[in-house]
């Protein structure tokens, strides 16, 4: 079983360890697509703070993002499972999971990231900011600089059994599973179910989607399944007490696309 995420926006301060080595991150195929961005976001941080802040779409509140993108190249790292925070991160509770649930987690777990492409949570990896929407000067779009890569890199890291995608729409653009990985990819959505004068309603929540995503990948986890296929995820969310809606694609080398229902958080 292969989990995709999402990255956090926001992400807990760097720390006192080694710094960044390249070399040393998991998927050593996106190495060079590594050094490339992170080559030009640190020169554009460092050189230019006004035009880092356009390009990096940050508030003035936000301004010192800039310089601690200036000093990736030497600033302390920590395993990105750490780095991580947010909804989702919270909900999942990486650090509370017992040790054959963490050892899953480390098999399974791939964080999508503008940056580093994607990152498995025990990559060591400074705090910075560069979400998958920003569009460098030199490399433009990252979600489309990264789409070469990626391909290249993601359908053996996907290994034979299921593909979980849980990434937000910027972070999908950058590897879009094709043939028959796509065959055994789930996509999910959250969707809270309200009734409105006996009326059921649906919409989709962004709170609700975030940490009921956490929360389903913690009990994936927890109770040890890795479903080699979207048939058999939908049977184990069910039995951890999801309400789960899905039908297989009507064509074969299509993902499934599955509907979480939540009342309540």
């Amino acid at each position: 079983m292969l989990v995709l995420l999402p990255p956090s926006e926001g992400k807990a301060p760097g720390a006192a360890g080694a710094p960044l080595d390249t070399g040393a991150l998991s998927l050593p195929g996106l190495t060079a697509a590594r050094a490339a961005v992170l080559g030009e976001l640190t020169e554009l941080c460092a050189a230019d703070e006004t035009k880092a802040q356009e390009v990096l779409g940050l508030s003035d509140g936000l301004k010192g993002e800039i310089a601690k993108n200036a000093g990736l190249r030497t600033a302390g790292t920590r395993p990105a499972g750490e780095i991580y925070t947010g909804v989702l991160y919270d909900a999942l509770g990486l650090a509370s999971l017992d040790a054959p649930a963490r050892e899953l987690a480390e098999r399974s777990l791939l964080v999508f990231s503008g940056l580093w492409g994607a990152v498995r949570i025990t990559d060591r990896i400074p705090s910075y900011r560069c979400s998958m929407g920003v569009k460098l000067p030199g490399l433009g779009a990252l979600g489309a600089y990264w789409r070469a890569p990626m391909a290249e890199v993601l359908p053996a890291a996907a290994g034979t059994g299921l593909v979980l995608d849980l990434r937000s729409a910027a972070y999908a653009t950058a590897w879009k599973p094709k043939g028959e990985v796509a065959g055994r990819t789930a996509s999910v959505r959250v969707l809270q179910s309200k009734t409105v004068k006996g009326v059921e309603k649906r919409t989709v929540v962004s709170h609700f989607n975030k940490a009921t995503k956490g929360r389903l990948v913690r009990d994936l986890l927890s109770a040890g399944r890795t479903p080699q296929d979207p048939a058999e995820l939908v049977e184990a969310l069910r039995d951890l007490g999801y309400a789960v809606e899905a039908e297989a694609p009507a064509k074969g080398g299509k993902p499934w696309a599955l509907d979480v229902i939540v009342t309540e958080l």
